[in-house]
């Protein structure tokens, strides 16, 4: 079965922004959709009903929920200690496939590196029985991955000032982390030299939403891209990220 996921990025829980949305997810027409900052249930139930993917989970103030065209056999949040937002697995029915959905911390400086390491690195152990099966991870790491392009004269004043107060550069710790574990960031295995980016939508210099999975799945990769096309510019500040996966 080849899943095309989603993963979307939609701001402040998408109010107010609900149409726009909508037009995107129905112009790229996945199968499943993993939502970060998905604080409102109501728009997430409304994104379903827009979007005829009928199949959805969102709770008021988490930051992960999904809609979905195809069924989905379990749903599970789970709570990682110290990490800022709960994670969200998701297993589509009649697979042994699990998609787990991520929000790790933001703001760009040394210490919330730190954080995101240590975020990603609880998540890694709370989904450890399961790393011989398939798996994917989706969602906003809020974090740069080694060798990426950082142009800082783009950034926010308050923001250049954070990266100047932690050495003028970001860690790379986090995604370092990913890789050292084993896993593949799916937009860069398939498009190793783009520069292409998800953040900001208006003047998008950052990649900061990711799909990994273990390297010994990689040949069920069969697409990852990122979405800067239709009304995506208007919906979010957030381009979504788009793979196609066989997930058995």
């Amino acid at each position: 079965m080849t899943l095309k996921l989603l993963s979307y990025n939609i701001r402040f829980g998408g109010r107010g922004r609900e149409a726009e949305l909508a037009a995107v997810i129905r112009q790229i027409a996945p199968d499943l959709v993993v939502f970060q900052e998905a604080i409102d249930p109501r728009v997430i139930k409304g994104l379903a009903d827009a979007t005829g993917l009928p199949f959805w989970a969102a709770r008021p103030a988490h930051s992960i929920g999904y809609i979905s065209r195809i069924e989905i056999a379990h749903h599970e949040w789970h709570y990682p200690r110290g990490a800022k937002h709960s994670f969200l697995e998701i297993v589509p029915a009649g697979t042994q496939a699990r998609i787990f959905g991520l929000h790790l911390s933001a703001i760009f400086s040394k210490w919330s590196e730190r954080r995101r390491a240590r975020e990603i690195r609880a998540l890694l152990q709370g989904i450890a029985h399961h790393q011989e099966g398939f798996h994917l991870l989706a969602g906003d790491f809020n974090a740069l991955a080694p060798g990426e392009l950082l142009d800082t004269r783009r950034m926010p004043r308050w923001i250049r000032a954070l990266v100047w107060l932690s050495g003028r550069d970001i860690a790379r710790e986090t995604i370092q982390v990913m890789l050292d574990a084993g896993y593949l960031d799916c937009y860069r295995l398939l498009h190793p030299t783009e520069q292409r980016y998800t953040f900001p939508t208006w003047d998008a210099h950052l990649r900061l939403d990711y799909f990994f999975v273990p390297a010994r799945y990689a040949d069920r990769l069969n697409g990852c891209e990122i979405i800067d096309e239709f009304a995506a510019a208007d919906a979010s500040d957030h381009f979504p990220l788009l793979a196609q996966v066989d997930i058995g």
